[in-house]
């Protein structure tokens, strides 16, 4: 099985859980929770697809994605049941998924062709917009767009280690490692210490 195969799976089930997680904290029912989780674990991706002409959508390749997303989702009202604090837990699955997905979409934009920059505005398009929609569907200004922790800043920035690592003679797993790690700890130091760019006024 190709590594970035095994990256996309991962980034997947990250993304559904952060879907869960933040449909829960909505109130939601099981419908709302795996629309949630479906939103976010394919919408970047799907963009992504859609932008390099790349078909069937990668989530219709992999249909096991769907199931797994569907299987998290259905037993989200077992799990959830005994977690008293839900928002805490929303920022591990959250900047892992945006890692893996961030280095799924550089790397498959890579592999596609396109030009290291391009490379790394879709792979940033993969690590973020799939929260961007299921924040709309939670009604909520997506987090992207207002004042903040660092987000797309943490994936465009961990989306340049794949293309100069690959550069300079490192393997593609390896780099996709080091990107997923550098995009995760980014994102973990902006929250932690609430590193954002000022309100336009």
């Amino acid at each position: 099985m190709p590594f970035i195969i095994v990256i996309e799976f991962l980034a997947v089930i990250s993304a559904a859980i952060f879907g869960v997680l933040l449909a829960a904290r909505k109130g939601m029912d099981i419908t709302g929770v795996f629309a949630v989780a479906f939103a976010i674990s394919f919408g970047g991706g799907t963009l992504r697809d859609l932008f390099l002409d790349r078909h069937p959508l990668f989530w219709i390749a992999n249909p096991h994605y769907v199931v797994a997303v569907f299987i998290i989702s259905m037993a989200a009202g077992l799990v959830l049941r005994f977690v008293t604090r839900i928002k805490p837990f929303l920022i591990y699955p959250d900047a892992l998924g945006m890692g893996l997905f961030t280095m799924s979409g550089t790397a498959l934009a890579m592999d596609s062709g396109t030009a290291w920059f391009l490379a790394v505005i879709l792979g940033t398009i993969t690590g973020t917009f799939g929260g961007v929609i299921g924040e709309i569907i939670c009604n909520e200004i997506p987090s992207l767009f207002r004042p903040g922790p660092l987000a797309a800043t943490c994936s465009f920035t961990g989306a340049w280690v794949y293309p100069v690592a690959t550069h300079f003679g490192l393997s593609a797993p390896v780099s996709m490692i080091l990107g997923t790690a550098v995009v995760f700890l980014f994102r973990l130091a902006g929250l932690r210490w609430k590193w954002q760019f000022p309100a336009v006024r």
